[in-house]
Protein backbone atom coordinates (compact mmCIF):
# COMPACT_ATOMS: atom_id res chain seq x y z
CA UNK A 1 0.00 0.00 0.00
CA UNK A 2 1.27 3.45 -0.96
CA UNK A 3 1.98 6.14 1.61
CA UNK A 4 -1.06 7.91 0.10
CA UNK A 5 -3.35 5.07 1.14
CA UNK A 6 -3.80 4.02 -2.50
CA UNK A 7 -2.50 0.77 -3.94
CA UNK A 8 -0.40 1.44 -7.07
CA UNK A 9 1.34 -1.95 -7.12
CA UNK A 10 -0.41 -3.16 -10.29
CA UNK A 11 0.79 -0.18 -12.31
CA UNK A 12 3.83 -0.06 -14.58
CA UNK A 13 5.81 3.01 -15.60
CA UNK A 14 8.34 3.53 -18.39
CA UNK A 15 10.89 6.35 -18.43
CA UNK A 16 12.59 6.92 -21.80
CA UNK A 17 15.75 9.00 -21.53
CA UNK A 18 16.38 10.84 -24.79
CA UNK A 19 19.82 12.13 -23.86
CA UNK A 20 22.43 12.27 -26.62
CA UNK A 21 24.96 10.50 -24.36
CA UNK A 22 25.25 6.74 -24.61
CA UNK A 23 25.62 4.59 -21.50
CA UNK A 24 27.61 4.54 -19.32
CA UNK A 25 28.31 8.21 -20.05
CA UNK A 26 27.01 10.89 -17.70
CA UNK A 27 23.44 11.94 -18.42
CA UNK A 28 22.16 14.99 -16.55
CA UNK A 29 18.64 14.10 -17.62
CA UNK A 30 19.07 10.74 -15.91
CA UNK A 31 19.52 12.45 -12.54
CA UNK A 32 16.09 14.07 -12.81
CA UNK A 33 14.53 10.88 -14.14
CA UNK A 34 15.96 9.06 -11.13
CA UNK A 35 14.18 11.48 -8.78
CA UNK A 36 10.79 10.83 -10.37
CA UNK A 37 11.43 7.10 -10.81
CA UNK A 38 12.39 6.81 -7.15
CA UNK A 39 9.06 8.28 -6.03
CA UNK A 40 7.23 6.03 -8.49
CA UNK A 41 9.01 2.85 -7.43
CA UNK A 42 8.54 3.82 -3.79
CA UNK A 43 4.79 3.48 -4.28
CA UNK A 44 5.13 -0.11 -5.47
CA UNK A 45 4.97 0.64 -9.19
CA UNK A 46 7.09 -1.54 -11.47
CA UNK A 47 9.50 0.90 -13.13
CA UNK A 48 11.24 0.31 -16.45
CA UNK A 49 13.55 2.68 -18.31
CA UNK A 50 16.02 2.90 -21.17
CA UNK A 51 18.15 5.42 -23.05
CA UNK A 52 16.99 5.59 -26.64
CA UNK A 53 20.50 6.40 -27.90
CA UNK A 54 21.75 3.05 -26.57
CA UNK A 55 19.64 1.24 -29.16
CA UNK A 56 19.82 1.28 -32.98
CA UNK A 57 16.37 2.83 -33.39
CA UNK A 58 15.81 3.74 -37.01
CA UNK A 59 14.46 7.10 -38.08
CA UNK A 60 10.95 7.06 -39.50
CA UNK A 61 7.22 6.98 -38.87
CA UNK A 62 6.44 3.31 -39.45
CA UNK A 63 6.30 0.54 -36.81
CA UNK A 64 9.19 -1.41 -38.36
CA UNK A 65 11.57 0.61 -40.50
CA UNK A 66 13.29 -2.58 -41.72
CA UNK A 67 10.35 -2.77 -44.10
CA UNK A 68 11.33 0.66 -45.45
CA UNK A 69 15.00 0.31 -46.30
CA UNK A 70 16.70 0.17 -42.88
CA UNK A 71 18.87 -2.86 -42.18
CA UNK A 72 18.51 -2.56 -38.39
CA UNK A 73 15.69 -1.21 -36.25
CA UNK A 74 15.46 -1.85 -32.50
CA UNK A 75 12.06 -0.19 -32.11
CA UNK A 76 9.94 -3.32 -32.73
CA UNK A 77 11.75 -5.01 -29.81
CA UNK A 78 11.42 -1.96 -27.54
CA UNK A 79 7.80 -1.14 -28.31
CA UNK A 80 6.26 -3.91 -26.15
CA UNK A 81 7.80 -2.10 -23.17
CA UNK A 82 5.86 1.00 -24.18
CA UNK A 83 2.60 -0.94 -24.43
CA UNK A 84 3.20 -2.58 -21.04
CA UNK A 85 3.36 0.81 -19.29
CA UNK A 86 0.41 2.59 -17.72
CA UNK A 87 2.63 5.66 -17.35
CA UNK A 88 5.09 6.99 -19.94
CA UNK A 89 7.57 9.73 -19.09
CA UNK A 90 9.87 11.12 -21.78
CA UNK A 91 12.91 12.82 -20.30
CA UNK A 92 15.30 14.78 -22.46
CA UNK A 93 17.74 17.68 -22.78
CA UNK A 94 17.45 21.10 -24.36
CA UNK A 95 19.73 21.82 -27.31
CA UNK A 96 19.52 25.11 -29.21
CA UNK A 97 16.32 25.89 -27.31
CA UNK A 98 14.55 22.75 -28.50
CA UNK A 99 14.14 19.05 -27.82
CA UNK A 100 16.96 16.72 -28.74
CA UNK A 101 16.98 14.71 -31.96
CA UNK A 102 16.48 11.58 -29.84
CA UNK A 103 13.34 13.08 -28.28
CA UNK A 104 11.97 13.80 -31.73
CA UNK A 105 12.83 10.31 -32.92
CA UNK A 106 11.00 8.66 -30.03
CA UNK A 107 7.92 10.80 -30.60
CA UNK A 108 7.98 9.91 -34.30
CA UNK A 109 8.24 6.21 -33.52
CA UNK A 110 5.37 6.46 -31.03
CA UNK A 111 3.40 8.24 -33.73
CA UNK A 112 4.09 5.31 -36.06
CA UNK A 113 1.55 3.28 -34.08
CA UNK A 114 -1.04 6.05 -33.73
CA UNK A 115 -3.29 4.47 -36.35
CA UNK A 116 -3.54 1.18 -34.46
CA UNK A 117 -6.50 0.38 -32.22
CA UNK A 118 -6.88 -1.05 -28.73
CA UNK A 119 -9.38 -3.74 -27.75
CA UNK A 120 -12.15 -1.12 -27.43
CA UNK A 121 -11.64 0.17 -30.95
CA UNK A 122 -10.00 3.38 -29.71
CA UNK A 123 -6.56 4.60 -30.73
CA UNK A 124 -3.91 2.36 -29.21
CA UNK A 125 -2.57 4.68 -26.49
CA UNK A 126 -5.94 5.49 -24.91
CA UNK A 127 -6.02 4.71 -21.19
CA UNK A 128 -2.39 5.60 -20.52
CA UNK A 129 -0.92 8.63 -18.74
CA UNK A 130 1.97 10.67 -20.10
CA UNK A 131 4.39 13.34 -18.87
CA UNK A 132 7.88 14.74 -19.47
CA UNK A 133 11.05 15.89 -17.74
CA UNK A 134 13.43 18.45 -19.28
CA UNK A 135 16.99 19.48 -18.36
CA UNK A 136 19.49 21.93 -19.82
CA UNK A 137 21.62 25.02 -19.25
CA UNK A 138 19.63 27.27 -21.57
CA UNK A 139 16.06 28.53 -21.80
CA UNK A 140 13.36 26.27 -23.24
CA UNK A 141 11.73 24.02 -20.61
CA UNK A 142 8.19 25.14 -21.36
CA UNK A 143 8.73 25.15 -25.11
CA UNK A 144 10.16 21.62 -25.06
CA UNK A 145 7.52 20.35 -22.64
CA UNK A 146 4.67 21.80 -24.69
CA UNK A 147 5.91 19.95 -27.76
CA UNK A 148 6.23 16.62 -25.95
CA UNK A 149 2.92 16.88 -24.11
CA UNK A 150 1.03 18.02 -27.20
CA UNK A 151 2.47 15.08 -29.13
CA UNK A 152 1.55 12.57 -26.42
CA UNK A 153 -2.05 13.76 -26.08
CA UNK A 154 -2.45 13.94 -29.87
CA UNK A 155 -1.72 10.23 -30.23
CA UNK A 156 -3.98 9.26 -27.32
CA UNK A 157 -2.17 9.61 -24.00
CA UNK A 158 -4.02 11.32 -21.15
CA UNK A 159 -2.11 14.23 -19.62
CA UNK A 160 -2.68 15.10 -15.94
CA UNK A 161 -2.27 18.57 -14.41
CA UNK A 162 1.33 19.74 -13.91
CA UNK A 163 2.61 17.03 -16.25
CA UNK A 164 6.06 18.54 -16.82
CA UNK A 165 9.07 19.44 -14.71
CA UNK A 166 12.59 20.53 -15.43
CA UNK A 167 15.77 22.34 -14.46
CA UNK A 168 17.93 24.90 -16.24
CA UNK A 169 21.01 26.64 -14.96
CA UNK A 170 22.30 30.09 -15.69
CA UNK A 171 22.31 31.14 -19.31
CA UNK A 172 25.52 30.16 -21.06
CA UNK A 173 28.19 27.53 -20.39
CA UNK A 174 28.21 26.20 -16.87
CA UNK A 175 27.38 23.23 -14.66
CA UNK A 176 24.41 21.04 -15.55
CA UNK A 177 21.86 19.28 -13.38
CA UNK A 178 23.44 16.81 -10.97
CA UNK A 179 27.05 17.91 -11.53
CA UNK A 180 29.30 17.55 -8.47
CA UNK A 181 30.24 20.91 -7.01
CA UNK A 182 33.20 19.38 -5.17
CA UNK A 183 31.86 20.05 -1.68
CA UNK A 184 29.31 17.24 -1.43
CA UNK A 185 26.57 19.23 -3.14
CA UNK A 186 25.06 18.45 -6.54
CA UNK A 187 23.88 21.14 -8.95
CA UNK A 188 20.13 21.65 -8.91
CA UNK A 189 19.35 19.11 -6.22
CA UNK A 190 18.37 21.91 -3.82
CA UNK A 191 16.18 23.73 -6.33
CA UNK A 192 12.78 24.04 -4.68
CA UNK A 193 10.91 24.73 -7.94
CA UNK A 194 12.36 21.68 -9.67
CA UNK A 195 11.85 19.41 -6.67
CA UNK A 196 8.27 20.55 -6.18
CA UNK A 197 7.28 20.22 -9.83
CA UNK A 198 8.95 16.83 -10.18
CA UNK A 199 7.04 15.60 -7.14
CA UNK A 200 3.72 17.00 -8.39
CA UNK A 201 4.34 15.56 -11.87
CA UNK A 202 5.03 12.11 -10.48
CA UNK A 203 2.06 11.98 -8.14
CA UNK A 204 -0.35 13.37 -10.73
CA UNK A 205 0.75 10.68 -13.17
CA UNK A 206 0.20 8.06 -10.46
CA UNK A 207 -3.25 9.40 -9.62
CA UNK A 208 -4.36 9.61 -13.26
CA UNK A 209 -3.02 6.16 -14.10
CA UNK A 210 -4.87 4.76 -11.08
CA UNK A 211 -8.12 6.42 -12.17
CA UNK A 212 -7.77 5.13 -15.72
CA UNK A 213 -6.89 1.61 -14.59
CA UNK A 214 -9.81 1.43 -12.19
CA UNK A 215 -12.17 2.71 -14.89
CA UNK A 216 -11.03 0.04 -17.33
CA UNK A 217 -9.38 2.63 -19.52
CA UNK A 218 -10.78 5.75 -21.14
CA UNK A 219 -14.57 5.70 -21.83
CA UNK A 220 -15.23 4.37 -25.31
CA UNK A 221 -18.36 6.20 -26.39
CA UNK A 222 -17.86 8.69 -29.20
CA UNK A 223 -14.19 7.93 -29.90
CA UNK A 224 -14.13 4.62 -31.74
CA UNK A 225 -12.70 4.56 -35.24
CA UNK A 226 -14.71 1.56 -36.40
CA UNK A 227 -17.98 3.06 -35.16
CA UNK A 228 -17.20 6.33 -36.91
CA UNK A 229 -16.49 4.53 -40.17
CA UNK A 230 -19.75 2.61 -39.77
CA UNK A 231 -21.66 5.80 -39.02
CA UNK A 232 -22.98 4.54 -35.69
CA UNK A 233 -22.78 5.57 -32.02
CA UNK A 234 -22.19 9.22 -32.86
CA UNK A 235 -24.30 12.34 -32.50
CA UNK A 236 -22.74 14.60 -35.10
CA UNK A 237 -25.24 17.48 -35.65
CA UNK A 238 -25.29 17.20 -39.43
CA UNK A 239 -25.03 13.57 -40.63
CA UNK A 240 -25.01 14.69 -44.28
CA UNK A 241 -21.78 16.56 -43.64
CA UNK A 242 -19.95 13.28 -42.99
CA UNK A 243 -21.06 11.82 -46.28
Amino acid sequence: MSSSGTDFSDLRALFINTTLTRSPGRSHTQSLIDASASITAGQGVRVDQFRSVDHPIATGVYPDMREYGWEVDAWPELFPRVLAADILVIGGPIWLGDNSSETKKIIERLYAHSGELNEKGQWLYYGRAGGCLITGNEDGIKHCASNVLYSLQHIGYSIPPQADAGWIGEVGPGPSYGDDLGDGRRVGFDNEFTNRNTTFLTWNLLHLARLLKDAGGFPDYGNQRREWDAGTRFDFPNPEYRS
